[in-house]
């Protein structure tokens, strides 16, 4: 099973009980779509993996989930939380972006933030029953931007943070709603990695990031 980065582990933790099961699945997938790409594949072999993934995610809306742990997580929890696979399919668009064999572009990158973080936050509302709010959606596309700077080359992860800066800061002055926190405390967390700069990223799950979020989680800021 695909596991969780630190931060969203701490983040899951702060979910009601329940509503985890579903975000955990939820957040899972994310990790193992992205998998797809760290495998070190060759571009041909990784696009048709992907696309494995979405038309087994378009499948769930009317068979039963494959044996494969993450989408039987994703049929038993996710769907009966009102998410469909039609809809979870369309994350795979954003990973698809990255195989690129040119230097990825802006457009390129908004395409991957909006289909990656920016469906992901939606998804994730629906099932915490919160009114994600259109710069809340920015939020989670900048988180993604953040996130893929982390595992870029230099080049790369300056034009991800440049994004990055100007979708999360659409969010900056928002107050989260209780629902809605565990999604704010990874928007915060990418700030805060803004704030610091690429060559100052801290490892996830330290100590200060674990501060940050629980200062959200009473302040919604």
């Amino acid at each position: 099973m695909a596991e969780l980065d630190a931060d969203r582990a701490l983040a899951l933790t702060y979910v009601p009980t329940s509503a985890r099961p579903a975000i955990d699945a939820l957040w899972r997938l994310d990790v193992a779509l992205g998998a797809v790409l760290a495998g070190g594949r060759e571009p041909l072999i990784s696009r048709i993996k992907l696309t494995w993934w979405r038309d087994a995610l378009e499948k769930l809306d009317l068979e039963k989930a494959p044996a494969e742990p993450v989408l039987e997580a994703v049929a038993g929890k996710v769907l009966p939380a009102g998410v469909s696979g039609c809809a979870l399919s369309r994350m795979e668009e954003g990973w698809t972006v990255l195989l690129s064999q040119e230097p990825l572009t802006a457009s390129d990158l908004a395409s991957y933030s909006a289909a990656r973080g920016g469906l992901l936050f939606r998804y994730s509302a629906a099932i915490l029953a919160g009114g994600l709010l259109p710069e809340m959606e920015q939020a989670g596309e900048g988180w993604a931007l953040v996130d893929l700077a982390r595992h870029s080359n230099v080049d790369d992860a300056a034009a991800s943070v440049a994004l990055a800066g100007e979708r999360l800061a659409a969010s900056a002055g928002i107050v989260w709603p209780v629902a809605l926190r565990p999604l704010g405390m990874l928007a915060a967390l990418a700030r805060r990695d803004l704030e610091r700069g690429v060559e100052q990223f801290e490892e996830q799950g330290a100590p200060r990031r674990m501060l940050r979020m629980l200062r959200h989680r009473f302040t919604g800021r």
